[in-house]
């Protein structure tokens, strides 16, 4: 396949992705599957939460697809899951290590952009229930919440 189809399919899997992280947070975290992911907003004790198997929800689907896509001579498959892991990567340091600070290896970032992603998520935790929420993907941020750590 061609180097810059690849690049595409995967940057664009990836953005997509943020998409896919937005609906399955809104209608199914805060939806039907609340029960596991209503940990991560009323705390557990310990280091791991119900909340961490949703990455399952990603991460077998992007294994499939690399697996499947190098199975046939790595076709636009591999790429697409190629996409999801780097989202899956990304989730991480933003989410766990950034937002949450599960790992203390970047305490001291002061970017605008995060200080932006800490306060939208900051207004999604206010709420405690699965009702009402706000502020439900992950990367792009809504225009507000910029305008709060500019001020």
């Amino acid at each position: 396949m061609n180097f810059w189809l690849a690049a595409l399919i995967t940057f664009a899997t990836f953005w997509f992705m943020e998409f896919m992280a937005w609906f399955t947070h809104r209608y199914v975290m805060h939806g039907f599957l609340w029960k596991v992911h209503q940990d991560h907003h009323q705390g557990s004790p310990g280091f791991f939460e119900k909340n961490d198997f949703f990455f399952l929800i990603f991460a077998v689907p992007s294994w499939l697809f690399m697996m499947f896509g190098m199975m046939a001579g790595n076709d636009w498959r591999l790429y697409v899951g190629l996409g999801i892991l780097i989202y899956g990567f990304a989730y991480f340091l933003v989410h766990e290590v950034i937002i949450h600070q599960r790992f203390k290896w970047f305490r001291n970032l002061d970017s605008t952009y995060i200080k932006a992603i800490r306060r939208a998520h900051k207004m999604h935790h206010k709420h405690l229930g699965k009702e009402d929420g706000e502020s439900f993907g992950m990367l792009i941020v809504g225009k507000k919440y910029w305008e709060m750590v500019r001020k």
